[in-house]
């Protein structure tokens, strides 16, 4: 029997995610920091949109069979990934409530405008990586996962030159990018526990990888870092 989201088009689906999980964000923000005078959080739900919408129309008309792996959940994910994107859904909430309650309501610590805005450059380095990184993997999943169904093989180019994991490294970067442009010395809290918990990902995936993947083990060996080139 068909699935109803698949007789939905694809662009619609990802414009009713977008925008829902924008708003969540926004009224997250603006709603526990019991303001909307946040200059802080205004430029970041700016970028954050301007960011889906090119992303969107990019995976829409470039790589539409990709996009549609990434939004769906395939029955072979092992449970341990799956405790680990539990564990992403509810950490990244918790950001967003500590920077409100904090920078946005109560202001408990106090940030410099200087590491907002290396934490706003941060970001946008952040999102070019991971455009790079989905540009050049047509098999990037949002769940580790082996994708025998659409012939997955390992990629050995863009990004994947330097380390064998750059989605991951820059998703960290993203984390701690968005406590600091919203001004939030505690939101990085939860942002490191998300950086933590992506290390530890990639470790179980890489082996995952390793051990199903044909030819990962020597891409491997050739690529010896995981996330930084040159450290580990």
């Amino acid at each position: 029997m068909m699935n109803p989201e698949s007789r939905t088009p694809l662009w619609l689906r990802v414009a009713v995610r977008g925008l829902v999980g924008l708003g969540a964000i926004a009224a997250t923000l603006f709603g526990l920091a019991g303001r909307l005078d946040w200059p802080a959080a205004w430029f970041f739900v700016v970028l954050l949109a301007l960011y889906l919408c090119l992303g969107a129309w990019w995976f829409v008309r470039h790589d539409p069979e990709l996009l549609e792996e990434r939004m769906t959940s395939a029955p072979n994910v092992p449970h341990w990934d799956r405790l680990f994107v539990r564990g992403y859904w509810i950490l990244l909430p918790a950001v967003f409530v500590t920077a409100a309650l904090d920078a946005g309501r109560f202001r408990w610590s106090a940030m410099p405008v200087l590491v907002q805005a290396f934490g706003a450059a941060a970001l946008m380095a952040a999102c070019i990586v991971i455009w790079w990184c989905t540009a050049a993997n047509h098999f990037l999943s949002s769940n580790a996962r082996i994708q025998i169904e659409r012939g997955q093989r390992v990629v050995q180019h863009g990004p994947y030159r330097f380390v064998r994991h750059p989605m991951y490294t820059s998703l960290i970067v993203l984390m701690i990018g968005m406590a600091l442009i919203l001004g939030s010395w505690l939101a990085t809290i939860p942002a490191m526990l998300i950086a933590i918990l992506l290390v530890v990902r990639t470790s179980f995936e890489d082996r995952m990888l390793q051990a199903e993947l044909a030819g990962y083990r020597d891409y491997a060996n050739r690529v010896r870092e995981r996330l930084l080139p040159g450290v580990w």
